[in-house]
């Protein structure tokens, strides 16, 4: 990536408010040239607010935009360098491809277009579509041609709202590739407005995750996912365990906590809560991080691992992994996710069994926070995008 900075986003102290709401909080955010940059959150958490400020689409209650050098907080969208592609895609149905993604360039008087919209139609792989209108294409060629006609007017910045969240599943992860692939390519800044935390993680270099009009959490997709610094962001991105435990001690680099009457290891760099003897913590691990294996076979588990003891309560077989719920003194609903390559007939609901995993794999947060942050928002988020 260069160190050209003119394409970079510059929010500082963005706020919103509407009377006595406030959308979207104070808000520091840089977003480097030729990254693509992802907000992510849960309906109403400020991530659309946010994007529509950057396009001054709405004005912040306080705060300045910048794009590269330039303050752009009080100029009207035609003037800013971004183009913005919603989620309907807004396409004129009575022009051709061709002429939809010319459009730009026409308005702005250009003449001489073929090249141009040739080139970025087969950017976007649909230079055997040129004559076709927009109703003979499906939702993903749409999706395309807009970006196309956003891109031909060389914006530094592309804006993307929810771009994907009318096409079906697989058509979907199909566009995530899609769009990473043309972002790599013409190599501008990409924001991008999602609630599907596959969809940010599978396009971004960066997330941010947003709750309640703040930033929660901000940094790379696996630094998100494998070092969460909040339930919020634990549960929103993908299933946690958390068991409420007890600093008892410190070992070199690690903590050794008690969680019901037995004794977990916490590398003490994964652990964003208070270490003093005797505090609480909770205790972090990610369902597939975790191997079962049934009691009589205890002996077999290498020294050094975490582990704690349960009953199988419940199992589904989807495919690639079977999920088990086990209940154990720690935690109620444990969550295991095991591959499917050698299936272990003995690990059937009622079997006892041993949990057991690495301790690098572990986190701690802090214990004053609720362990249902960013669970029940997912579960709306989920019936939102079925409607």
């Amino acid at each position: 990536m260069t160190n050209d900075t003119s394409g970079d986003v510059r929010l500082s102290g963005i706020s919103k408010t509407y009377g006595s709401f406030t959308a979207v909080h104070p808000l520091d955010l840089t977003v480097p040239q030729g990254s693509f940059f992802a907000l992510l959150g849960a309906s109403g958490c400020g991530k659309t607010t946010t994007l529509r400020m950057i396009a001054g689409l709405e004005e912040p209650s306080s705060g300045t935009v910048h794009l590269g050098e330039q303050d752009v907080t009080a100029l009207p969208p035609y003037k800013r360098p971004v183009n913005t592609v919603f989620q309907s895609y807004a396409l004129f149905p009575h022009l051709d491809i061709f002429e939809n993604v010319a459009f730009g360039l026409r308005r702005r008087g250009i003449k001489s277009v073929k090249k141009q919209v040739e080139d970025m139609l087969d950017l976007v792989q649909l230079g055997e579509q040129a004559r076709k209108k927009p109703h003979q294409l499906s939702g993903g060629q749409q999706q395309r041609v807009a970006v196309a006609r956003a891109l031909i007017n060389h914006p530094k910045v592309l804006l993307l709202d929810e771009p994907l969240g009318a096409l079906d599943l697989k058509l979907r992860r199909q566009m995530q590739l899609e769009l990473k692939r043309i972002q790599t390519e013409v190599g501008i800044t990409f924001v991008h407005v999602t609630h599907d935390q596959e969809e940010a993680m599978t396009m971004a270099d960066t997330v941010a995750v947003m709750n309640a009009g703040r930033v929660e959490q901000l940094g790379s997709p696996t630094d998100l996912y494998e070092n969460p610094r909040t339930t919020f962001v634990a549960n929103f991105l993908g299933t946690s365990n958390f068991i409420e435990a007890e600093v008892d001690s410190k070992s070199g680099d690690d903590i050794v906590l008690k969680a019901g009457g037995g004794k977990l290891v916490l590398p003490e760099a994964r652990c964003s809560a208070p270490t003093a003897t005797g505090g609480k913590v909770l205790v972090g691990v990610r369902p597939e991080k975790i191997s079962l294996t049934p009691a009589d076979d205890a002996g077999d588990i290498p020294e050094g691992r975490n582990r704690i003891t349960g009953k199988i309560a419940d199992s589904s077989f989807i495919g690639v992994s079977t999920q088990y719920v086990v209940d154990s003194p720690v935690c109620s609903e444990f969550e295991v996710y095991a591959q499917n390559i050698d299936r272990d007939a003995r690990l059937v609901p009622g079997a006892e069994v041993v949990l057991h995993w690495n301790p690098a794999h572990t986190f701690g947060l802090d214990a004053a926070q609720s362990l249902l942050a960013g669970t029940t928002g997912s579960a709306g988020i989920q019936e939102e995008a079925a409607v």
